[in-house]
């Protein structure tokens, strides 16, 4: 990642997933802390190829389409993965 390239955040999620809605508000609270870059939440089911890669993985959270963590957010890991030159 070059320190100017834009990143982007997406966080795969399902509708009723109890899962899904903790990762989200951990990452709005997280993001009221330091400074992330834009999210995007998309259902898993929207997309084939995406419901086959992380279709039982969800929550999935990806940082410009590579994984971070699923199931849990991995603030150590995203802020690591964020300073990353």
């Amino acid at each position: 990642m070059s320190p100017d390239a834009p990143v982007a955040l997406t966080l795969l999620t399902r509708p009723e997933c109890g899962l899904c809605e903790e990762m989200l508000a951990d990452l709005r609270t997280l993001g009221q802390r330091i400074s992330l870059p834009g999210l995007s939440v998309i259902d898993v089911d929207s997309d084939a190829e995406l419901q086959r890669r992380y279709g039982l993985k969800i929550p999935v959270l990806l940082l410009d389409s590579v994984p971070v963590c699923a199931h849990r957010l991995d603030v150590a890991e995203l802020q690591r993965l964020l300073r990353r030159p």
